[in-house]
Formats: structure tokens, sequence, C-alpha cells
């Protein structure tokens, strides 16, 4: 017993076994198979480690935006001069990554609370029995007090009076001088894996540089300074279709570094996408086009509380921040090549199934490639059988 433990001890730390191979002189299997490992040989050096960048660790990065509206605008309705600052035109007014900057609007001054009827088409009646006492209409302006006006033929409704009246929206734009405006966008960055800071205002840009230029793709696409003209046309929108009713822009601000190389050269690319409100160009749904809002602003004349409602229209822009670092690390390199070699062994399924059940010639290669053995009789074409069929002719 002893003895058997130890041969089988000995066997298991000191014996290797290797599998049994076949060699096969076959043009069309031979073909098939170095094909085969070529496309494994192209996809895990073009895809895996030229395309997916596939010897690197990547990390995202943790931003903030800030940003800041420059420019002012300049409005004459019915002889009624103004000057509109960012202080008017910019909602909210914190330098965020997402606001809206006011191109259009329509004005309702000197509204009180009290009694007064509907516009017409929101609550339109011929008697009080249409209009019921304390409803209130989803489209309407206030609650229906139960009286139908006759010179209007609405409901009476208590309300913030006069209703606002938005069925003509101004046309051109009232702020089109909007087009001028100017928006600096400044944005920090860091990607935590890498330990590197970077920020958008890059190694030359300065104050100096700052105050005289202009984003441009092409010339000076590192220039933290836009237009909004700029920034429509780019994103592919009519500024003067677009400042009418408003809409939304995002600005995408692309960080895809390589620390294989100097830190340096990771810097942003900046690319605008038109989102909605352009109906002529962009949208193929008609409902609800555009981008607009309400904002009122009260105050007390001779002790009654008064109010001057604004319909805002604007371009909403959302600057959104995209990040992607990489760096060589042996770890997913190995884990590439490693997952390459174990492709390679497609090739091989491949070609037994081509050996074993296509070619004309399976049979032959079935009894080739598997050695069948019986407990009791030896085979003869194995080098045991014919090392004891010459012993035994001794």
């Amino acid at each position: 017993m002893k003895s058997q433990i130890t041969n089988a001890l000995a066997d298991f730390f000191f014996e290797y076994e290797t599998p049994r191979q076949v060699l096969v002189r076959n043009s069309k299997v031979g073909v098939v198979c170095r094909l085969i490992q070529l496309g494994v040989v192209a996809y895990i050096i073009g895809w895996v480690f030229i395309y997916e960048k596939g010897y690197q660790s990547t990390d995202t990065a943790v931003s903030s935006v800030f940003t800041k509206m420059k420019g002012v605008g300049y409005t004459s309705v019915n002889g009624y001069e103004r000057i509109w600052d960012v202080a008017d035109y910019v909602f909210p007014p914190q330098g965020d990554s997402s606001f809206v900057v006011m191109t259009n609007y329509i004005v309702t001054e000197g509204q009180t609370l009290g009694k007064c009827p509907e516009l017409k088409g929101k609550n339109n009646c011929s008697s009080d029995a249409d209009c019921e006492g304390g409803n209130l209409k989803r489209t309407g302006h206030g609650q229906m007090t139960g009286v139908c006006v006759n010179t209007t033929k609405t409901c009476e409704v208590l309300a913030w009076c006069p209703v606002e009246d938005d069925t003509i929206i101004p046309d051109p734009p009232l702020l089109m001088s909007a087009e001028n405006y100017t928006l600096f966008i400044k944005n920090s960055i860091t990607f935590p894996l890498f330990d590197v800071t970077r920020s958008n205002l890059v190694d030359g840009i300065d104050a100096a540089y700052i105050n005289k230029c202009y984003h441009d793709p092409k010339d000076d696409p590192l220039c933290p300074i836009f237009r909004l003209g700029d920034i429509v046309r780019l994103s592919g929108f009519d500024f003067e279709t677009i400042a009418r009713v408003g809409g939304a822009i995002g600005i995408v601000v692309d960080w895809t570094c390589n620390f294989d190389v100097a830190v340096k050269h990771c810097i942003p690319k900046y690319n605008f996408h038109g989102l909605y409100g352009n109906p002529e160009e962009k949208d193929k749904t008609k409902a609800s086009v555009g981008y607009n809002f309400r904002y009122a602003r009260h105050y007390f004349e001779d002790k009654v509380q008064k109010r001057t409602l604004l319909k805002v229209f604007g371009i909403r822009l959302d600057i959104i921040v995209q990040s992607l670092a990489r760096k060589f690390d042996i770890i997913p390199t190995l884990m590439a090549i490693g997952s390459g070699v174990g492709i390679f062994g497609v090739a091989t399924v491949v070609c037994d199934l081509m050996l074993l059940y296509l070619l004309p010639k399976r049979e032959f290669y079935k009894n080739m490639k598997f050695k069948h053995t019986d407990s009791h009789v030896p085979d003869p074409d194995s080098e045991a059988g014919s090392v004891e069929t010459e012993a035994s002719k001794k």
C-alpha cells in the first residue's frame, strides 16, 4: 500500500501530460486555419490595441463649470426705449452650467389682482350658465366667478388683470442684438486615478489673450470666449428663427486625453448640438416648439400690489463635460493579450469540425485523431502494443 501511494505521488509530481497532435496536410484546412489566425491577429492588434486602446487603463474626470455672459441689448417698443444688461436677460444669474439667454418677450404691465374677462378662445360663453363659479380651467388665467361678460363673450375670472395676451409673438425678435453677446466658459477637471488636474485655460491663455479672442473651431479652437451667434450657427440653427420662439443648444466640452504623452497635450474640444427649437430646419413635430417661461416683477404703486409679467423666449444653453483619460497599464495589457491567445483556439475548433464532419476522408481523420483502446486486448497500433508484440515474438 505504501509503495502504491508513493508511486502515485511520484507520478503526480514528476510526470507531465501533453495532448496528442496530428499533423494534417490538407490545403483547404490549412488555408482556413491560417485565415482565422490572421483574423484573430488583426482583431487583437487593430481593434483591441489600436482602436480600443486595450493596453491602457481609463478614468473619467470630476468637473466644475463656471459661466459668464457679457453684452448689452436695446429695444424700442411703442416708443419706449430700454437697455437690457446681463442682470435682465440671463436666467438664473449665478453662472451655472445650464441657463437661459432671453432673445424675445411679451410684456404685460400693470397687472393687479381683480376680476376681468378672459381672453377669447379660453372660456367662451353665451350666458352665465356657461361659466361655473369657482371652476379653474387648466388653460385659463384664473378662477371663474360665474359671470359671462357680454362685451367679450368670455367668462369673468379672478386673476391678475388685465390677463396676458400671448397670441402674437414679436417678429422679428425684440433682442436680435443678443447675437453679439459673448459667453465665457471656465472649466476645471480632475482625473483622480492619474492625479491630474487641468483647466480649459491652458498654457498660453492669459488675460490679454482672452480680452481679444473669439472662439473659432479652425483658427482659434482654444479660446473660451464664444459669440452667441456663432454658437447657434455651429449648432446648425438659424439665429433669427430660434431667437423668436426659443430653443435649446448643448455645448459639449470634450476632454479625451492620453497621458502616455505630455500632460500639456490634454486640451479640450468644443462641440455644439442643436437640441430643439428650430421648427423650420430641425424639428419634425410641430407641437410645443421652442422654449419659454414666465417671469414676474412685483412692486407697489399707491399701496397697491402690482406686477409686470414677461413671457420670456430664450436660448437655453446646457454645458456638458465629457471626459476620458488613458494611460499604459500592464494589467489590462496582459488581460488583452491573454484573451487574444484564447481566441486562437477558434481556429482549432473550426478546423477540427471540417476534418471530422465535412471532408470526404473524415473517417480516416477520425481514426488518426482518436485512438480507441480495449482494457483486455492491447491496441496493436499503440506503442505499448508494439512493444508487447515484439516481446512475445522473442
